[in-house]
């Protein structure tokens, strides 16, 4: 071999890795619709992922984005390349996956998304643990109680409660949770404890609710002696965290609709009550959603079967006060 020839060839395959590196950010810029976006999701700064892109457009000659205050557009050339960048992205995955799967080896990161309440109790806590079983598995865990767009923020699992009705995506059930009504000894004493479903509707008690885009909470279904009835329920305020309707329940200041698994401790030592046992709210599906190429994704079942027994061990646990 020449002089040089491995100082070349490194530099070649540097290159390359640099130029797959740009594309990445590029197609997330593009998903995402701005630098700082992008750079948050790909753990680098602005500057950085702003530097990736010229370089991009360095090498293909042509304007990749047109560039307003708040976000950025790609021209014509940008939509032509995001298509054919994304297939090549996806197919790099798909072959890492599938060598994990024979090598028996699998290693990568996964992007993990779950609702406050749900990710507090369920699911942070055994993120290191699942860590531990499997080192070269990386898992990022966002929580938030908005409807995260699973495909545009580039999610490999999102666990949810409730009825998913994206047809783009897998659902793989987790458990039936049973829902209560429940509010404090303080706010019953003070409004009276109502013995019929109807007395939810219009302003005699406030029903606290949770609230975001695509939130269905103003209505709650339960099931009634004569079957499954919608009532739409009103109250003072609102919030886009579960966690602050339960502490608002606590303070004496209305009714919540929540997961039993939840609110239990709450139940146990008498700070909260649960009302209409005769008529609860119907149970909600614990679930994990994926895209539906996912799955082939060796660490994706790992973590899917790691974490389907885990929220099922804890809520049980919960629900026997353990």
């Amino acid at each position: 071999m020449a002089p040089g020839a491995d100082c070349k060839c490194s530099k070649s395959h540097e290159s390359r890795m640099a130029y797959l590196d740009n594309i990445a950010v590029f197609v997330r810029v593009v998903e995402l619709g701005n630098l700082s976006a992008a750079g948050r999701d790909m753990r680098i700064s602005p500057a950085v992922a702003s530097n990736r892109i010229k370089e991009l457009e360095k090498h293909l000659g042509v304007r990749l984005f047109n560039r307003t205050t708040r976000q950025l557009m790609p021209t014509e050339h940008g939509t032509v390349f995001y298509t054919g960048a994304k297939q090549v992205l996806e197919a790099i995955t798909e072959a890492e996956a599938a060598v994990s799967a024979l090598s028996g080896q699998p290693r990568g990161t996964i992007k993990v998304t779950a609702p406050l309440g749900l990710g507090r109790r369920l699911i942070a806590s055994g993120i290191p643990d699942f860590h531990d079983k499997y080192p070269d598995i990386e898992v990022r865990l966002r929580l938030s109680d908005h409807n995260v767009d699973i495909m545009k923020e580039g999610i490999d699992v999102a666990f949810r409660l409730g009825i998913i009705e994206d047809s783009s995506l897998r659902m793989r059930g987790i458990m039936e949770c049973e829902r209560v009504l429940v509010a404090s000894p303080k706010y019953l004493e003070a409004r009276g404890e109502p013995v019929e479903p109807q007395e939810l509707i219009g302003r005699k008690h406030d029903c606290l609710m949770l609230r975001y885009s695509g939130a269905r909470e103003y209505v709650w279904t339960l099931q009634t002696p004569s079957g499954p009835q919608k009532f739409e329920v009103h109250g003072p305020y609102d919030t886009d965290d579960g966690d602050v309707l339960t502490g608002w329940a606590l303070a004496g200041r209305g009714i919540i609709n929540k997961p039993r698994f939840e609110v239990e401790p709450f139940i146990r030592d008498r700070r909260l009550k649960v009302i209409l046992p005769g008529a609860p709210p119907t149970p909600v599906q614990l679930a994990a959603v994926y895209p539906h190429k996912k799955l082939q994704d060796p660490k994706v079942r790992l973590l899917l079967d790691f974490m389907a027994e885990r929220c099922q061990r804890l809520i049980r646990d919960l629900l026997a006060g353990k």
